[in-house]
């Protein structure tokens, strides 16, 4: 049995258990609606941005009649209405096959729209560069014209402008080009990439565990480039199926397993002007990970983070044009693993603000230009979650953190110059998600909480709004408003684990709750470094339908999940699958001793990591967990990539015995029969559907049933409404005909 447990409930929880909520006549959600159009959390912006002149707002939105397919809008900043700049429709087609390389790049981002996904504007502000589907597009902002840049065979990929103007770089069968676009004259800047060699481009461990999705960087003033080489000649082929409706592709994927060699990645300074190139001299030792690359603001140098294959090292390196050796500028180092992040900051005078958890959370300090620390800027019980901006005029440094409540998260501003607390920009009940301008004059931010959809604006230095992008106001006119009335707000409190951590959950609870009745409950979980859960935000209308069909959902965000101490993230290195279900088991518990909860129905779910949680904490001794619908879940960490899994398991030659120990099919005999619900993607380039499989055949041989549902087509993600309303079926008839009998 767990330790002490401690209980912080919001009044308004406690005041629902006292009194039986009423039951009144109101509207009802189905998975048909939730799966349909228009989307029912309301219209959204996607990747809002200040044009550089300051005086256009633009932005991404999914068209009502298909969430699935995103447009171009814009809005002046001084006011008026938003209007459409690029109709997806109109240059896209629904059965343009896009390259491997595009498919698997949008997989690592998480990009599951199509249409405009992704643009970038000149630095005049005139025009704005829009990669559609392959092609690469340019849109006059005066007139709205929409002309072609690129009309090849193959994909352009990663494309960008020169900060500069007047060229934009991409990649394309493997091979990084620059195009003039005054003239239309493209050239290939770096040699043919082919096979296993490719340049200008991340490799996978990079875009899937390293959050680097780009493998070249435009110098300040537009005149050089760097760009990577990556040799995939030591990565294991796996070989896999892309099985769907119609037939099947055998892949014969480069794959790094943990413990395995990864790519080889070089780097080069290329110039434009002369046409050479000029290799950075990355070591000797070729088995570490290119981690970020970033140009000094007066384009004299170039600094590199190089992480050691161990992910315990990380130096800050220091290129200067002018040649010779690198210089080590700073290094970090853990006895688990560094976390990396985008927060590295240049100062005009050489200066340069950074981030680390050296003193138990993530905080950022101060550094000369050679590299001696000046001072720590932030510290405190709290992690700085990222940089916003800095504004060097009043020396301070703008970040969004969780600083007043783990479940919040907001914008924060402090000098940089001097001790000082953090001064709140944003205001507080929710999560925010914001874009500061270089000078922090203003930033786009979207709020949300359990009663407002995510709401999009321009807000000036001070956090007032100067005008709505995208309101989403949850009035008459929303899709959801007719439901608005009808399912309660999620409950927040936390727990005690065993090593004394606060571990923080949410429920919600069924419609029409009476506190005297015993609910069967559905623990909804994700668990893992990725993903933190348990936020004062939007509830998805998906989990609505729980509480529609009587459950009541409860998600705990246990430890080693994100925006916490370095105690709290590093208690599961090299045991992944012990402190982190040792939490799910110790919630389940607490969860039974409700007055209001039926001990002997508890169910949990989860997808990828969460379907890793689900099936190890339906296959723990003596579990609580009756039934488990678990989705794409790695279930031998050895299958899974170097990078993701060395960083919190060790390598399976140095970690044997746990790798071993948490492997799904070797605790299968714990398995109540017809317990389980496994699903996959039969695609799958992620977490490869081997993983399932190998569990699908220990449960035959074992002669323990279960069920099994697969996905033709799908990757990582199932990603159309016509999949996920069968999915969300799914889910309801089997934990109906699991927990409600």
């Amino acid at each position: 049995m767990p330790s002490k447990l401690t209980l912080a409930v919001s009044a308004a929880a406690l005041l629902g258990a006292a009194v039986a909520s009423p039951v009144f006549a109101q509207a009802t959600l189905t998975p048909e609606r939730v799966f349909a159009n228009p989307d029912l959390s309301g219209p959204k912006a996607v990747g809002a941005r200040l044009s550089p002149d300051g005086t256009l707002l633009t932005f991404l939105k999914p068209k009502l009649t298909n969430a699935t397919v995103q447009d171009l809008w814009a809005v002046d900043v001084k006011g008026g209405a938003p209007y459409v700049l690029v109709d997806a429709d109109s240059l896209s087609s629904e059965g343009k096959e896009l390259s491997e390389a595009e498919k698997a790049r949008r997989e690592r981002m998480r990009v599951s729209a199509r249409g405009v996904v992704a643009y970038d504007w000149d630095p005049s502000s005139k025009t704005l560069l829009v990669p559609l589907d392959g092609d690469v597009y340019l849109v006059d902002r005066a007139t709205k014209k929409i002309s072609r840049a690129t009309e090849t065979p193959g994909d352009e990929v990663d494309a960008k402008l020169n900060p500069k103007g007047g060229q934009v770089a991409y990649v394309r069968d493997q091979t990084l080009y620059v195009r003039d676009l005054a003239t239309g004259t493209e050239r290939a800047i770096t040699p043919k990439g082919e096979g296993v060699i490719s340049y200008g481009v991340a490799e996978f461990i990079a875009q899937e565990e390293l959050n680097r999705y780009t493998g070249y960087w435009w110098s300040p003033d537009g005149t050089k480039i760097v760009y990577a080489k990556v040799d995939e000649s030591p990565v294991d082929i796996v070989e896999r199926f892309e099985i769907n409706g119609t037939g099947t592709r055998t892949v014969d994927q480069r794959y790094p397993k943990a413990g395995r060699p990864n790519a080889i990645v070089t780097l080069f300074v290329h110039d434009l002007k002369t046409g050479t190139d000029v290799p950075l001299d990355l070591g000797a030792n070729s088995d570490i990970y290119l981690a970020r690359v970033n140009w000094s603001p007066d384009g004299q140098s170039v600094f590199v983070q190089r992480l050691s294959r161990d992910q315990k090292t990380l130096d800050l390196l220091q290129y200067l044009l002018t040649g010779g050796a690198p210089r080590t500028v700073l290094t970090e180092t853990s006895d688990t693993w560094v976390e990396l992040n985008n927060d590295l900051r240049f100062l005009k005078d050489g200066r340069f603000l950074w981030a680390s958890e050296r003193d138990g959370n993530n905080h950022l300090y101060l550094y000369d230009k050679d590299g001696k620390l000046i001072r720590q800027v932030t510290r405190g019980d709290f992690p700085v979650a990222k940089v916003a901006a800095v504004d060097e005029a009043k020396g301070e440094v703008w970040f969004e953190s969780s600083y007043k409540a783990v479940v919040e998260m907001g914008l924060y501003k402090t000098s940089f110059l001097k001790p000082s607390e953090p001064v709140a920009v944003t205001k507080a009940g929710g999560w925010w998600s914001t874009d500061v301008s270089p000078n922090a004059k203003a930033f786009i931010g979207t709020y949300t909480d359990p009663q407002t959809p995510a709401q999009t604006g321009l807000y000036d230095a001070t956090g007032k709004r100067v005008r709505w992008i995208e309101e989403n106001a949850l009035d008459a006119k929303h899709p959801y408003f007719a439901y608005k009335d009808t399912y309660s707000a999620p409950e927040f409190g936390k727990l005690e684990a065993l090593d004394g951590e606060d571990l923080h959950w949410l429920m919600l609870k069924p419609r029409g709750f009476d506190p005297a009745k015993k609910y069967p409950v559905i623990v909804s979980i994700y668990g893992g470094p990725a993903r933190q859960d348990v936020r004062r935000g939007w509830v998805s209308p998906a989990n609505r339908l729980f509480q529609e069909a009587g459950y009541i959902v409860f998600t705990l965000d246990n430890r080693g999940t994100p925006n916490r101490s370095v105690k709290f993230q590093r208690a599961i290195y090299k045991q992944f699958g012990g402190p982190d279900i040792d939490d799910q088991i110790m919630g389940a518990k607490w969860l039974q001793s409700l007055p209001y909860v039926d001990p002997a129905k508890i169910g949990i779910m989860g997808w990828s990591q969460g379907g890793f949680v689900t099936l190890m904490a339906l296959t723990a001794k003596d579990t609580p967990f009756v039934a488990g619908a678990a989705g794409a879940p790695p279930t031998e960490w050895g299958l899974y990539d170097t990078a993701y899994t060395e960083r919190y398991m060790s390598t399976p030659q140095a970690n044997a015995e746990n790798y071993a120990k948490y492997d799904v099919v070797n605790r299968l005999d714990n398995l109540k029969p017809g317990s389980l619900l496994l699903m996959h993607g039969m695609a799958d380039d992620n977490v490869i559907l081997q993983n399932t499989t190998r569990v699908v055949d220990a449960l035959q041989k074992r002669s323990i049933p279960f069920e099994l549902m697969l996905f033709p087509g799908d990757r990582h993600g199932i990603r159309s409404n016509e999949k996920n309303l069968f999915r969300y079926r799914l889910y309801l008839d089997f934990f109906d005909r699991k927990l409600k009998k």
